[in-house]
Protein backbone atom coordinates (compact mmCIF):
# COMPACT_ATOMS: atom_id res chain seq x y z
CA UNK A 1 0.00 0.00 0.00
CA UNK A 2 1.30 3.50 -0.86
CA UNK A 3 0.17 6.54 1.10
CA UNK A 4 0.59 10.01 -0.36
CA UNK A 5 -0.15 13.38 1.14
CA UNK A 6 -0.41 16.19 -1.37
CA UNK A 7 -0.74 19.91 -0.87
CA UNK A 8 -4.23 20.65 0.38
CA UNK A 9 -4.98 16.94 0.67
CA UNK A 10 -5.52 15.89 4.26
CA UNK A 11 -6.75 12.36 3.63
CA UNK A 12 -4.10 9.76 2.76
CA UNK A 13 -4.71 8.26 -0.68
CA UNK A 14 -4.45 4.50 -0.53
CA UNK A 15 -3.34 2.13 -3.24
CA UNK A 16 -4.19 -1.46 -2.43
CA UNK A 17 -1.87 -4.40 -2.94
CA UNK A 18 -4.10 -5.58 -5.77
CA UNK A 19 -3.18 -2.47 -7.78
CA UNK A 20 0.53 -3.21 -7.88
CA UNK A 21 2.82 -6.01 -6.77
CA UNK A 22 5.28 -5.96 -5.16
CA UNK A 23 4.25 -3.22 -2.75
CA UNK A 24 6.30 -0.16 -1.96
CA UNK A 25 7.55 -0.35 1.62
CA UNK A 26 9.49 2.03 3.84
CA UNK A 27 11.80 0.38 6.39
CA UNK A 28 13.10 2.46 9.31
CA UNK A 29 16.41 1.12 10.62
CA UNK A 30 17.32 2.25 14.14
CA UNK A 31 20.62 1.15 15.71
CA UNK A 32 20.56 0.18 19.39
CA UNK A 33 22.27 2.54 21.87
CA UNK A 34 24.64 3.37 19.00
CA UNK A 35 27.48 5.24 20.66
CA UNK A 36 27.53 2.87 23.62
CA UNK A 37 27.48 -0.14 21.30
CA UNK A 38 30.45 1.21 19.33
CA UNK A 39 32.37 1.76 22.57
CA UNK A 40 31.58 -1.80 23.66
CA UNK A 41 32.89 -3.21 20.39
CA UNK A 42 36.34 -1.87 21.21
CA UNK A 43 36.04 -2.48 24.95
CA UNK A 44 33.89 -5.60 25.52
CA UNK A 45 34.42 -5.36 29.28
CA UNK A 46 31.82 -2.56 29.17
CA UNK A 47 29.08 -5.00 28.17
CA UNK A 48 26.47 -5.28 30.92
CA UNK A 49 27.60 -2.23 32.90
CA UNK A 50 26.00 1.24 32.82
CA UNK A 51 27.75 3.42 30.22
CA UNK A 52 27.09 7.10 29.57
CA UNK A 53 28.61 9.01 26.64
CA UNK A 54 28.80 12.78 26.50
CA UNK A 55 31.11 15.78 26.24
CA UNK A 56 34.66 15.01 27.26
CA UNK A 57 33.49 12.21 29.52
CA UNK A 58 33.73 14.35 32.67
CA UNK A 59 30.41 14.10 34.56
CA UNK A 60 31.31 17.20 36.61
CA UNK A 61 31.88 19.46 33.59
CA UNK A 62 29.34 22.30 33.24
CA UNK A 63 27.06 22.72 30.23
CA UNK A 64 27.62 19.22 28.87
CA UNK A 65 24.87 16.72 28.21
CA UNK A 66 24.38 13.00 27.73
CA UNK A 67 24.50 12.05 24.03
CA UNK A 68 23.90 8.32 24.58
CA UNK A 69 23.10 6.12 27.59
CA UNK A 70 23.18 2.34 27.77
CA UNK A 71 19.97 0.51 28.54
CA UNK A 72 21.28 -0.13 32.07
CA UNK A 73 21.54 3.64 32.57
CA UNK A 74 18.17 4.30 30.96
CA UNK A 75 16.56 1.92 33.43
CA UNK A 76 17.37 4.39 36.23
CA UNK A 77 16.18 7.44 34.30
CA UNK A 78 19.27 8.65 32.43
CA UNK A 79 18.31 10.04 29.01
CA UNK A 80 20.00 11.70 26.04
CA UNK A 81 19.98 15.47 26.45
CA UNK A 82 20.15 15.27 30.24
CA UNK A 83 22.98 17.29 31.84
CA UNK A 84 25.91 15.03 32.69
CA UNK A 85 25.87 16.34 36.23
CA UNK A 86 22.27 15.20 36.63
CA UNK A 87 23.15 11.80 35.18
CA UNK A 88 26.01 11.49 37.65
CA UNK A 89 23.70 12.20 40.58
CA UNK A 90 21.42 9.42 39.37
CA UNK A 91 24.20 6.99 38.54
CA UNK A 92 27.59 7.92 40.04
CA UNK A 93 29.07 4.48 39.45
CA UNK A 94 28.47 4.44 35.69
CA UNK A 95 31.33 4.50 33.18
CA UNK A 96 31.50 7.98 31.62
CA UNK A 97 33.10 8.24 28.17
CA UNK A 98 33.87 11.17 25.84
CA UNK A 99 32.04 11.56 22.55
CA UNK A 100 34.31 10.19 19.80
CA UNK A 101 32.91 11.75 16.63
CA UNK A 102 35.46 10.28 14.24
CA UNK A 103 34.93 6.72 15.46
CA UNK A 104 31.15 7.09 15.34
CA UNK A 105 31.36 8.55 11.82
CA UNK A 106 33.27 5.49 10.64
CA UNK A 107 31.00 3.00 12.42
CA UNK A 108 27.88 4.69 11.05
CA UNK A 109 29.31 4.74 7.54
CA UNK A 110 29.96 1.00 7.76
CA UNK A 111 26.28 0.45 8.59
CA UNK A 112 25.09 2.71 5.78
CA UNK A 113 27.39 0.89 3.37
CA UNK A 114 25.71 -2.37 4.36
CA UNK A 115 22.29 -0.84 3.69
CA UNK A 116 23.29 0.61 0.33
CA UNK A 117 24.77 -2.74 -0.64
CA UNK A 118 21.31 -4.28 -0.56
CA UNK A 119 20.40 -2.36 -3.70
CA UNK A 120 17.57 -0.18 -2.40
CA UNK A 121 17.42 3.62 -1.96
CA UNK A 122 18.70 4.75 1.45
CA UNK A 123 18.01 8.05 3.23
CA UNK A 124 20.36 8.65 6.16
CA UNK A 125 18.98 10.45 9.19
CA UNK A 126 22.07 10.59 11.38
CA UNK A 127 24.62 8.24 12.89
CA UNK A 128 22.08 5.67 13.98
CA UNK A 129 19.02 6.02 11.73
CA UNK A 130 18.13 5.48 8.10
CA UNK A 131 15.14 4.80 5.88
CA UNK A 132 15.20 2.17 3.14
CA UNK A 133 12.64 2.23 0.32
CA UNK A 134 11.96 -1.15 -1.23
CA UNK A 135 9.54 -2.64 -3.74
CA UNK A 136 9.38 -6.14 -2.30
CA UNK A 137 6.72 -8.75 -1.60
CA UNK A 138 8.11 -9.73 1.82
CA UNK A 139 9.41 -6.72 3.78
CA UNK A 140 9.90 -8.84 6.90
CA UNK A 141 12.42 -10.97 5.04
CA UNK A 142 14.28 -7.84 3.96
CA UNK A 143 14.21 -6.51 7.53
CA UNK A 144 15.63 -9.80 8.83
CA UNK A 145 18.38 -9.59 6.20
CA UNK A 146 19.19 -6.02 7.27
CA UNK A 147 19.43 -7.01 10.92
CA UNK A 148 21.61 -10.03 10.14
CA UNK A 149 23.93 -8.21 7.74
CA UNK A 150 24.47 -5.28 10.11
CA UNK A 151 25.19 -7.67 12.98
CA UNK A 152 27.58 -9.83 10.98
CA UNK A 153 29.44 -7.05 9.17
CA UNK A 154 29.62 -4.41 11.91
CA UNK A 155 28.85 -6.13 15.21
CA UNK A 156 26.01 -3.69 15.87
CA UNK A 157 22.34 -4.47 16.46
CA UNK A 158 19.19 -2.69 15.35
CA UNK A 159 15.41 -2.72 15.21
CA UNK A 160 13.39 -2.24 12.01
CA UNK A 161 9.95 -0.70 11.62
CA UNK A 162 7.99 -1.24 8.40
CA UNK A 163 5.15 0.71 6.83
CA UNK A 164 4.33 2.67 3.70
CA UNK A 165 5.48 6.07 4.97
CA UNK A 166 8.34 7.33 7.12
CA UNK A 167 6.33 8.48 10.09
CA UNK A 168 4.40 5.25 10.50
CA UNK A 169 7.56 3.19 9.90
CA UNK A 170 9.36 5.08 12.66
CA UNK A 171 6.51 4.42 15.06
CA UNK A 172 6.57 0.75 14.04
CA UNK A 173 10.19 0.72 15.20
CA UNK A 174 9.02 1.60 18.71
CA UNK A 175 6.94 -1.58 18.70
CA UNK A 176 9.88 -3.54 17.26
CA UNK A 177 12.07 -2.43 20.16
CA UNK A 178 9.62 -4.06 22.56
CA UNK A 179 10.49 -7.48 21.13
CA UNK A 180 12.53 -9.71 23.47
CA UNK A 181 16.34 -9.64 23.21
CA UNK A 182 17.77 -12.26 20.91
CA UNK A 183 14.87 -12.06 18.44
CA UNK A 184 14.72 -10.24 15.12
CA UNK A 185 13.03 -7.07 16.32
CA UNK A 186 10.78 -6.22 13.38
CA UNK A 187 7.29 -4.75 13.32
CA UNK A 188 4.83 -3.73 10.59
CA UNK A 189 2.32 -0.94 11.11
CA UNK A 190 -0.21 -0.40 8.33
CA UNK A 191 -3.35 1.62 7.69
CA UNK A 192 -5.41 -1.46 8.55
CA UNK A 193 -3.80 -1.89 11.98
CA UNK A 194 -3.17 1.75 12.79
CA UNK A 195 -6.11 2.63 15.02
CA UNK A 196 -6.22 -0.74 16.77
CA UNK A 197 -2.60 -0.38 17.82
CA UNK A 198 -2.17 3.38 18.18
CA UNK A 199 -5.62 4.66 19.14
CA UNK A 200 -5.08 4.37 22.91
CA UNK A 201 -1.55 5.78 22.82
CA UNK A 202 -0.91 9.33 24.05
CA UNK A 203 -0.45 11.95 21.35
CA UNK A 204 3.15 12.36 22.53
CA UNK A 205 3.90 8.93 21.01
CA UNK A 206 3.23 10.29 17.52
CA UNK A 207 6.33 11.10 15.50
CA UNK A 208 7.18 14.84 15.66
CA UNK A 209 4.70 15.64 18.46
CA UNK A 210 6.88 17.31 21.07
CA UNK A 211 6.12 18.13 24.69
CA UNK A 212 4.81 21.63 23.95
CA UNK A 213 2.38 20.40 21.31
CA UNK A 214 1.27 17.55 23.57
CA UNK A 215 0.68 20.05 26.39
CA UNK A 216 -1.50 22.21 24.14
CA UNK A 217 -3.48 19.13 23.05
CA UNK A 218 -4.00 18.14 26.68
CA UNK A 219 -5.36 21.61 27.38
CA UNK A 220 -7.90 20.92 24.61
CA UNK A 221 -8.86 17.64 26.36
CA UNK A 222 -7.14 15.70 23.57
CA UNK A 223 -5.13 12.98 25.29
CA UNK A 224 -4.92 9.98 22.96
CA UNK A 225 -4.46 9.38 19.24
CA UNK A 226 -8.14 8.42 19.09
CA UNK A 227 -9.04 11.76 20.70
CA UNK A 228 -6.96 13.54 18.08
CA UNK A 229 -8.67 11.66 15.24
CA UNK A 230 -12.03 12.75 16.68
CA UNK A 231 -10.94 16.40 16.70
CA UNK A 232 -12.17 18.34 13.64
CA UNK A 233 -9.50 19.63 11.31
CA UNK A 234 -10.92 23.14 11.62
CA UNK A 235 -10.36 23.04 15.38
CA UNK A 236 -6.74 21.95 14.96
CA UNK A 237 -6.07 24.61 12.33
CA UNK A 238 -7.60 27.27 14.55
CA UNK A 239 -5.38 26.27 17.48
CA UNK A 240 -2.11 25.40 15.69
CA UNK A 241 -2.29 27.21 12.34
CA UNK A 242 -2.92 25.75 8.90
CA UNK A 243 0.37 23.91 8.44
CA UNK A 244 0.74 22.27 11.85
CA UNK A 245 -3.00 21.75 12.31
CA UNK A 246 -3.29 19.95 8.98
CA UNK A 247 -0.19 17.90 9.76
CA UNK A 248 -1.64 16.75 13.09
CA UNK A 249 -4.87 15.79 11.32
CA UNK A 250 -2.93 13.65 8.82
CA UNK A 251 -0.48 12.24 11.36
CA UNK A 252 -3.22 11.07 13.72
CA UNK A 253 -4.63 8.96 10.89
CA UNK A 254 -1.29 7.33 10.12
CA UNK A 255 -0.47 9.49 7.11
CA UNK A 256 2.97 10.74 6.25
CA UNK A 257 5.78 11.14 3.75
CA UNK A 258 6.70 8.19 1.53
CA UNK A 259 9.58 9.90 -0.30
CA UNK A 260 13.11 8.51 0.05
CA UNK A 261 15.74 11.16 -0.69
CA UNK A 262 19.20 9.85 -1.48
CA UNK A 263 21.88 12.45 -0.88
CA UNK A 264 25.16 12.26 -2.82
CA UNK A 265 27.27 9.73 -0.99
CA UNK A 266 31.02 9.88 -0.53
CA UNK A 267 32.27 6.82 1.35
CA UNK A 268 34.68 7.39 4.22
CA UNK A 269 35.80 3.79 4.06
CA UNK A 270 35.23 0.46 2.38
CA UNK A 271 35.21 -2.86 4.15
CA UNK A 272 34.53 -6.51 3.64
CA UNK A 273 33.85 -9.22 6.20
CA UNK A 274 33.69 -12.98 5.98
CA UNK A 275 31.63 -15.08 8.36
CA UNK A 276 33.03 -18.59 8.30
CA UNK A 277 30.63 -21.55 8.03
CA UNK A 278 33.02 -23.38 10.37
CA UNK A 279 35.09 -21.52 12.95
CA UNK A 280 38.73 -21.11 11.90
CA UNK A 281 41.55 -22.04 14.30
CA UNK A 282 44.50 -22.12 11.88
CA UNK A 283 46.35 -18.78 12.15
CA UNK A 284 47.97 -19.21 8.74
CA UNK A 285 44.52 -19.70 7.23
CA UNK A 286 43.34 -16.48 8.87
CA UNK A 287 46.24 -14.61 7.30
CA UNK A 288 45.39 -16.04 3.88
CA UNK A 289 41.76 -14.97 4.29
CA UNK A 290 42.86 -11.51 5.44
CA UNK A 291 45.03 -11.09 2.34
CA UNK A 292 42.10 -12.01 0.10
CA UNK A 293 39.78 -9.59 1.88
CA UNK A 294 42.33 -6.77 1.62
CA UNK A 295 42.73 -7.36 -2.12
CA UNK A 296 38.96 -7.36 -2.65
CA UNK A 297 38.43 -4.12 -0.72
CA UNK A 298 41.36 -2.40 -2.44
CA UNK A 299 39.91 -3.28 -5.85
CA UNK A 300 36.75 -1.39 -4.88
CA UNK A 301 38.80 1.58 -3.66
CA UNK A 302 40.79 1.69 -6.90
CA UNK A 303 37.61 1.48 -8.98
CA UNK A 304 36.46 4.72 -7.32
CA UNK A 305 39.83 6.40 -7.84
CA UNK A 306 40.28 6.79 -4.07
CA UNK A 307 43.35 6.55 -1.81
CA UNK A 308 43.76 4.58 1.43
CA UNK A 309 44.93 6.32 4.62
CA UNK A 310 44.21 3.79 7.41
CA UNK A 311 43.82 0.02 7.70
CA UNK A 312 41.63 -1.82 10.23
CA UNK A 313 41.10 -5.51 10.98
CA UNK A 314 38.12 -6.93 12.88
CA UNK A 315 38.06 -10.34 14.55
CA UNK A 316 35.04 -12.01 16.14
CA UNK A 317 35.60 -15.23 18.06
CA UNK A 318 33.19 -18.13 18.51
CA UNK A 319 32.10 -16.53 21.81
CA UNK A 320 31.08 -13.36 19.86
CA UNK A 321 33.94 -11.38 21.44
CA UNK A 322 34.55 -8.68 18.82
CA UNK A 323 37.53 -6.36 18.58
CA UNK A 324 38.87 -4.02 15.89
CA UNK A 325 42.45 -2.82 15.61
CA UNK A 326 43.53 -0.08 13.23
CA UNK A 327 46.66 1.72 12.11
CA UNK A 328 47.43 4.79 10.03
CA UNK A 329 49.61 4.11 7.01
CA UNK A 330 52.92 6.01 6.79
CA UNK A 331 51.79 7.45 3.46
CA UNK A 332 48.38 7.30 1.71
CA UNK A 333 48.52 4.64 -0.98
CA UNK A 334 46.68 2.48 -3.48
CA UNK A 335 49.25 -0.32 -3.57
CA UNK A 336 48.49 -3.71 -2.04
CA UNK A 337 52.19 -4.16 -1.23
CA UNK A 338 51.92 -1.16 1.11
CA UNK A 339 48.63 -2.23 2.67
CA UNK A 340 48.90 -5.99 3.07
CA UNK A 341 51.81 -5.98 5.59
CA UNK A 342 49.81 -3.70 7.88
CA UNK A 343 46.84 -6.07 7.66
CA UNK A 344 49.03 -8.95 8.83
CA UNK A 345 50.65 -6.85 11.55
CA UNK A 346 47.23 -5.90 12.92
CA UNK A 347 46.02 -9.51 12.76
CA UNK A 348 49.09 -10.65 14.71
CA UNK A 349 48.18 -8.20 17.48
CA UNK A 350 45.10 -10.30 18.32
CA UNK A 351 45.31 -13.19 20.74
CA UNK A 352 44.14 -15.85 18.32
CA UNK A 353 43.75 -18.57 20.95
CA UNK A 354 40.02 -19.03 20.32
CA UNK A 355 38.19 -20.16 17.18
CA UNK A 356 37.43 -17.22 14.88
CA UNK A 357 33.89 -16.84 13.56
CA UNK A 358 34.28 -13.63 11.54
CA UNK A 359 37.15 -11.73 9.96
CA UNK A 360 36.96 -8.28 8.41
CA UNK A 361 39.25 -5.76 6.72
CA UNK A 362 38.41 -2.06 6.44
CA UNK A 363 40.30 0.56 4.44
CA UNK A 364 39.70 4.16 5.48
CA UNK A 365 39.97 6.69 2.67
CA UNK A 366 41.51 10.10 2.18
CA UNK A 367 38.72 12.69 2.12
CA UNK A 368 38.89 15.72 -0.12
CA UNK A 369 38.88 19.09 1.65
Amino acid sequence: MATEVGEGDVTPRVTTAADARPRRWILHVDLDQFQVSVERLRAPELVGVPVIVGGAGDPHAPRTVVTCASYEARDVGVRAGMPLRTAHRKLPDAVYLPTDHETYDIASEEVMTVLRGLGHPVEVWGWDEAYVGADVEDPRALAATIIRRIREETGLTCAVGISDNKQRAKMATNFAKEQPPGTDRVDILTAETWMARMGDHPCRDLWSVGPKTAQKLTAMDVHSVADLVATPRETLVERFGNHQGTWLYVLARGGGDATITEEPHVARSHSKVQTFPTDVTDVDELHRRASALAADVLALVRAEGRVVSHVAVTVRTSTFFTRTKSRKLPTPTTHLTDIEPTVHTLLDRFELDRPVRLLGVRLDLVLDD
